[in-house]
């Protein structure tokens, strides 16, 4: 699969192909539908990059080869960058790059959370530029100590929940080459298909946080089994005994 070249043919609904920057995708596409299929194992190409971020790529790829069902750990900010948000939030930021976007690089998830793949230098530069749009998290802290912080609140706020962005000097783990569909483990949701692959840079995630929060439900709406007062109606005080 090369899903991030720039030359290659865009992602559309129903067609059961994905590939770069997007230039033609349709709006509302149900982009976890057309990749769901696609994209469970990594291709020769992709594990190819991916290795290229070990410090003993060789030795890095025979394991893998060996143990292709299990997961490994990469180091950041030489081949790859990675930006860690809440599964919900990641979401829907998969879903405006695709149908709005250019698209997105690899993309995993693991322990409720997204990885998206980004370009190296995107874990610095990212925070500093969701503070000075002012759509930073208010909870700073929460990001440092790796605190969960509820999606509702977040989303009440209007504000981005907190990115851990793992950069130089940062290690994530990686899903395995191949995913098994009852793996609870990591998996991938994008899998690397090319040995250049197209990272999308700081510039490219900000515009996808902000419609991804400007987008998120306002809170869940109060049913109540109680028709509607009726304003003219005489009200009786029935708390007195007689």
């Amino acid at each position: 699969m090369s899903a991030w070249l720039p030359d290659e043919t865009t992602l559309h609904a129903g067609t059961g192909t994905c590939a770069g920057p997007r230039t033609g995708t349709r709006h509302g596409a149900d982009v976890f539908a057309v990749l769901r299929d696609r994209t469970a194992e990594v291709t020769a190409a992709g594990a190819a990059w991916l290795v290229g971020a070990a410090a003993y790529p060789r030795s890095t790829l025979a394991q893998w080869e060996a143990h292709p069902g299990s997961p490994g750990v990469l180091p950041c900010g030489s081949a790859f960058d990675v930006v860690n948000v809440p599964a919900l939030f990641g979401r829907r930021m998969l879903e405006h790059l695709w149908a709005d976007g250019p698209g997105s690089g690899p993309v995993a998830t693991h322990r409720g959370r997204m990885l998206l793949f980004a370009a190296p230098g995107t874990a610095q530069r990212l925070p500093s530029l969701l503070d000075w749009e002012e759509w930073g998290t208010s909870h700073e802290q929460a990001a440092e100590h790796d605190l969960e912080v509820p999606q509702e609140a977040e989303d009440r706020e209007g504000r981005v929940p907190p990115l851990l962005c793992h950069g130089t000097g940062d290690a994530v783990t990686v899903p395995p080459l191949a995913c098994d569909s009852s793996s609870s483990g990591p998996r991938w949701v994008v899998a690397p298909g090319t040995r250049n692959p197209w990272l999308p840079g700081p510039d490219v995630l900000l515009w996808a946080c902000v419609r991804a929060t400007r987008s998120a439900p306002s809170g869940p709406a109060r049913i109540s089994i109680f028709p509607p007062a009726d304003q003219g109606a005489k009200v009786y005080d029935v708390s007195r005994r007689r």
